[in-house]
């Protein structure tokens, strides 16, 4: 390996020492997904820190990070107006 082929070498995974050319490598093999590149050379399968750069290096943009579990609202909720609930008769002040 030349001088410069060792600047060129950049790290994706520190796990299993594997490189952005491999990642690369897979992937023009077929490998399309985090998943898949981890069936085919490991990287991702350990600490999991390098799964965002595969990601990016895929082609595929990391998505929003989850909410904290504690502060999740379902779907729907997060989509519909905040509204406070229709007064009934006997908070109107009607008597019945």
């Amino acid at each position: 390996m030349t001088p410069r082929q060792e600047v060129d070498r950049v790290y994706v995974c520190s796990c299993f020492g594997i490189t952005d050319q491999q990642v690369r490598q897979h992937a023009e093999s077929g490998a399309c997904t985090p998943r898949q590149i981890a069936s085919a050379c490991k990287a991702g399968t350990d600490c999991g820190g390098c799964v965002r750069r595969i990601q990016a290096l895929l082609g595929r943009g990391a998505g929003p990070r989850p909410e904290p579990a504690g502060e999740a609202l379902p779907a729907l909720a997060r989509l519909a107006p905040r509204t406070t609930p229709a007064a009934g008769p006997a908070e109107l002040g009607d008597a019945a």
